[in-house]
């Protein structure tokens, strides 16, 4: 017999109706008698894992907020509006805004994960993805898929993504040494490149302050970002000055994106050098303005302090870095280098950042972490202190500690400006980044060693200051650079908006009680007012607190091709 679809349809659906509904038509007499039990019991079933309730949801694509209910199932936003299914898990937002998670475009946890996946400072800042890599990964190229795949076994509480260093290539390839590559050389290098996008790798990092990243030329940079870009990569760079030569850093990192035809990204923008305050930050963004308006997609990301953080051998000409650590405590041992590296501290040295004359001097330099028992005393105090306590001067305060070090010795440097971080905010282009890691103990300092407060407040008081108590930004807006706009810049795929079907990155705050605490004299001290945060679907902090559950995701970058990496290439010093 023939029966039209129209019909077959009406007559399964109610033949479907009849199956879900059996067990209460059949299960007692009083319950078939009465379909109001039944709508009551059907009604009383979880229909969905999570309900968030009555909240202001912020889309996190700049729109304003609106009262809705956000449902979650399976780690996925399933329904956005009135809803009037249950969750097994109820969450009440009366009050508090519900926004995507919050995301981190320069995080330094790709080590200290594999120690503690907890990253509690991080998620109860309300971070719940981190894309790590200033240095590169923890692991050679070829590592990277092995390295990735131990952190998915052992689990982190948020969704984490990692840069390749292109210094990582260089001295794997030629050493710690100051020259160019052969031609030989930088195919081996880019072979190197290829195979870490091909492991998952975000793109292609430099630190071109930092030896032995500053080693490479800009012709060496263009040719290895054009390798990250046939994979979709980017490249993200602490540029090669952020003093009076910045803006010919910004316009070399412009070049290397429009060259190598891959995006870029300023890592913690800033303006550190006091004399520029206020002017160099607005021509960086007409620098900027003009890249993008001729078709080179260039943007960055900052932190919102006055102070970097950095090893206190940033006060050392570059080029008595080559070689290595080992090599440095041993030139520093010599009394005739030493008169020749503080004469060039005065009068500058070529390839060398002086960040003791972008400090204002010694006096802004403060020792935070001299990694050596004997000389914790003198933690917390200006350069200039630590130079009288020791009876001698800055310079040689300053070169004892490196050579004392039993690790990195670190300090915090007073550089910027609050005026250009204003400036900074008000960029279209412009995301925040931290540059702190994840700590390894809940409290303690960052996955550096650096105590500094933007590893527990950095995100916070992007709301705190700048949107409540400056009104630099609307909340909107604030949250548009935290989410949805970091999302699309990493090319991440349905997350940085609250939308149906997208992954469940949550984050619930209070906008009267939301408060960074960290100072840069307590610098591990929580934020206030964020109450809950969700990764891919599931509560991690709970009521401000962390619930200890890993549900993060590693994130592979656009090249990841587990199936077809090549052999791996040869990872020895040329002779």
């Amino acid at each position: 017999m023939y029966i039209r679809p129209t019909y077959r349809n009406s007559v399964l659906r109610v033949l479907g109706m009849a199956v879900a509904l059996a067990p209460y038509l059949c299960a007692t007499p009083s319950v078939a008698a009465n379909p109001q039990r039944i709508s009551s019991i059907a009604a009383k079933q979880p229909m969905y894992d999570i309900v968030i309730r009555n909240g202001r949801v912020l889309d996190g694509a700049g729109n304003p907020w609106i009262h809705a209910d956000v449902a979650i199932s399976n780690g996925h936003f399933v329904k956005i509006g009135r809803i009037a299914g249950k969750g097994k898990r109820e969450i009440d937002a009366t009050g508090d805004y519900v926004t995507p998670g919050w995301i981190d475009m320069m995080d330094q946890s790709g080590e200290v994960l594999l120690k503690n996946g907890l990253a509690d400072n991080k998620l109860r800042e309300g971070v719940t993805t981190a894309i790590s890599g200033e240095g590169g990964t923890p692991v050679p190229a070829e590592k990277i898929p092995e390295y990735f795949a131990q952190l998915q076994r052992q689990g982190t509480s948020l969704n984490f993504g990692c840069y390749y260093s292109e210094a990582q290539a260089r001295v794997a390839v030629l050493g710690y040494v100051d020259r160019k590559p052969t031609v030989a050389e930088l195919d081996r290098m880019k072979g190197l490149m290829a195979t870490a996008m091909q492991g998952g790798a975000m793109g292609m990092t430099t630190a071109l302050i930092y030896p032995p990243s500053s080693f490479a030329t800009t012709d060496e940079l263009i040719a290895m970002a054009k390798v990250a870009g046939q994979y979709g990569g980017i490249y993200a760079s602490h540029m090669r000055d952020e003093g009076k030569g910045e803006l010919q850093a910004v316009d070399e990192l412009i070049e290397i994106a429009d060259k190598g035809h891959l995006p870029a990204e300023i890592f913690h923008l800033k303006v550190a050098y006091q004399p520029d305050w206020g002017k160099t930050m607005q021509e960086i963004g007409q620098h900027v303005a003009a890249a993008r308006a001729r078709g080179v997609e260039v943007a960055g990301d900052l932190y919102v302090y006055t102070a970097g953080g950095t090893g206190l051998e940033a006060t050392i000409p570059s080029w008595a870095q080559e070689g290595g650590v080992a090599a440095l405590k041993k030139r520093l041992r010599d009394p005739v280098i030493r008169a020749r590296l503080k004469q060039e501290q005065k009068t500058g040295s070529p390839g060398w950042w002086n960040v003791i004359e972008a400090s204002g001097g010694w006096d802004g330099i403060v020792l935070v972490n001299a990694a050596n028992p004997a000389n914790e005393k003198y933690e917390g105090k200006t350069m200039t202190e630590v130079a009288k306590e020791m009876g001698t001067d800055p310079a040689d305060a300053a070169f004892d500690l490196v050579e004392q070090g039993q690790s990195r010795v670190l300090a915090i440097y007073h550089m910027m400006g609050e005026q250009d971080i204003d400036i900074a905010l008000r960029f279209p282009w412009t995301s925040i980044g931290s540059d702190a890691g994840s700590s390894a103990i809940a409290g303690g300092d960052d996955a550096l060693g650096l105590p500094h407060p933007r590893a527990y407040g950095n995100f916070p008081r992007v709301i705190a200051r700048y949107v409540k108590e400056e009104h630099v930004l609307t909340l909107e807006d604030a949250i548009r650079k935290m989410t949805s706009w970091p999302a699309e810049r990493m090319r991440l795929n349905g997350r940085g908006v609250i939308r149906q079907g997208d992954w469940a990155d949550v984050t619930i705050f209070n906008y009267d009680k939301i408060q960074d605490r960290s100072t840069y004299a307590q610098p591990d001290l929580y934020p206030t007012g964020i109450d809950y945060v969700l990764v891919n679907g599931q509560v991690v902090v709970d009521q401000g607190k962390h619930t200890g559950a890993k549900p993060g995701m590693v994130l592979y970058g656009p090249g990841h091709s587990p199936n077809r990496l090549p052999k791996a290439t040869e990872n020895r010093k040329s002779r």
